[in-house]
């Protein structure tokens, strides 16, 4: 499970002209921790707020040609001007990856930077070995929600309080989020689960979870 070549990676997951991708550099963290700031203020509070200290990079992310970590951080930039972001955190026991937090600048949101980034993490979870990719989307606005299954990511289900959001200045509050994944393995090589091992109301969300599955099941 490790971090693959961003620019390996890069070809399977084409951005439009005049972008590229790189991974986070040591010297970039404060214009990224300025960035998110400026085009994501609610961050300010709950799960990504992480993202606007200097030391969570230092402790956490694989920088640049240094120490490989558990947090993957790639820029998106437009020539000199960064663009987006998008962050994956590895589980490495699980052969997993979580897409942990991204950002897209409201100057780029037309160029569909999102969707690419996500066909980035989906590559690089598969040229690490990984079989599943999974992230949370907020149900406090649709973008990330019609982002996602646009992308072919699968609702799975709500969670309710799992973040802190800030939804007015100054009042903050827990929201409901949406949990999303996607398999990146061949299907035979799941274990599609007994009905017998379920109880009924597992059985019911699984049925309508999975309808291409439960054909014929009691």
């Amino acid at each position: 499970m490790r971090w693959p070549s961003v620019d390996v990676i890069s070809d399977q997951a084409q951005l439009p002209d005049g972008y590229r991708y790189q991974q986070l550099r040591r010297g970039d963290v404060p214009s990224l921790i300025a960035a998110i700031a400026a085009w994501y203020p609610d961050v300010s509070v709950g799960a990504a707020s992480s993202y606007l200290e200097v030391d969570f990079y230092e402790a956490e992310a694989t920088l640049d040609d240094e120490t490989e970590r558990d947090l993957w951080v790639v820029l998106v930039w437009h020539g000199d001007e960064l663009a987006a972001f998008a962050s994956w955190d590895r589980e490495r026991a699980a052969q997993t990856l979580y897409a942990r937090f991204g950002v897209v600048s409201p100057n780029h949101r037309g160029a569909k930077l999102a969707i690419r980034l996500m066909q980035f993490g989906e590559a690089a979870g598969r040229a690490m070995g990984a079989g599943f990719i999974y992230t949370m989307a907020t149900l406090k606005s649709p973008h990330m929600q019609q982002a996602l299954e646009r992308a072919g990511y699968r609702l799975l289900g709500l969670a309710p309080g799992y973040d802190r959001e800030l939804i007015a200045p100054g009042i903050v509050k827990r929201v409901y989020e949406a949990y999303y994944a996607k398999v990146l393995v061949p299907d035979e090589e799941l274990l599609r689960p007994d009905s017998s091992n379920m109880t009924a109301k597992t059985k019911e969300l699984y049925k309508l979870l999975f309808p291409e599955f439960t054909h014929g099941d009691a």
